[in-house]
């Protein structure tokens, strides 16, 4: 009874074999996926895509590295979908300081729009990081975030980091780089974060476990995210992905 938290299944990656990609997903116990439409082409597809499969799920959102090609009447798109019975977060939103396609400042506005949206509704956020923990951090105190928490995509900050994000109300999301060999910080993390607050993911196509570091990601590989956080918790899959299940289930509202 696993739980992709995080995926792209509607990603041209997938254009080839996707309903296979699904079903490899369901053969590996995955029951559940969160899909995430983050701009004007992938939100009408992700949406169409929980409408074809009761186990798929949809979040919409702007993403920080598309920022720059939001218009004025997007935002009020956005809300309208939020409506729909299988949109169950708004995201992935945030900040992204490694692509430099849309300046900081437009990041950040498009970010605070989105939270005050998600506070109007009540709907939970998924947060997209890329070097920018400080920033995230200071506005979503700033924007009171706290009133609705969610998700902490694919963490890969500190312990620090993920103490102020808990303290937040926010759920703390692992993915493939917590099953690398080298990758420390995560799976120091990963051990404290309380279980209740607990998630993982794909972000399928990219950001593949081990041993498939390198090829294309799918949904049906969280059940290596789900091992790893087993293993560092000393508990068995099954409960790990019960634990995590219930988790997605009880913050989302899913079936």
């Amino acid at each position: 009874m696993l739980t992709d938290s995080h995926t792209h299944l509607n990603a041209e990656q997938f254009n080839e074999d996707q309903d296979e990609v699904i079903a490899r997903a369901l053969d590996a116990g995955v029951t559940r996926m969160v899909n995430v439409g983050f701009n004007r082409e992938t939100i009408p597809s992700s949406i169409a895509l929980a409408e074809r499969y009761d186990f798929i799920y949809s979040t919409v959102g702007w993403h920080p590295v598309d920022a720059i090609d939001m218009q004025p009447g997007d935002l009020a798109w956005i809300e309208e979908l939020c409506k729909h019975e299988k949109v169950v977060a708004i995201g992935e939103i945030g900040l992204d300081y490694y692509w430099d396609k849309s300046p900081k400042d437009v990041q950040q506005r498009v970010f605070r729009e989105q939270i005050q949206l998600a506070r109007r509704l009540g709907m939970p956020i998924v947060i997209h990081n890329r070097d920018a923990h400080q920033d995230i951090l200071q506005i979503l105190k700033e924007e009171k975030a706290a009133e609705v928490g969610g998700i902490m995509h694919c963490f890969s900050g500190s312990w620090e980091t993920a103490k102020q994000c808990l303290d937040m109300n926010f759920h703390i999301s692992f993915g493939g780089p917590v099953t690398f060999k080298n990758a420390k910080q995560p799976k120091e993390v990963l051990a404290q974060v309380p279980l209740d607050r607990l998630l993982i993911e794909t972000d399928a196509p990219y950001l593949t476990p081990h041993p498939f570091r390198g090829k294309r990601n799918e949904s049906a590989y969280v059940r290596l995210v789900a091992e790893t956080a087993a293993e560092i918790r000393g508990m068995t899959l099954e409960e790990m992905a019960r634990i995590t299940t219930d988790n997605a289930i009880r913050l989302l509202g899913l079936k």
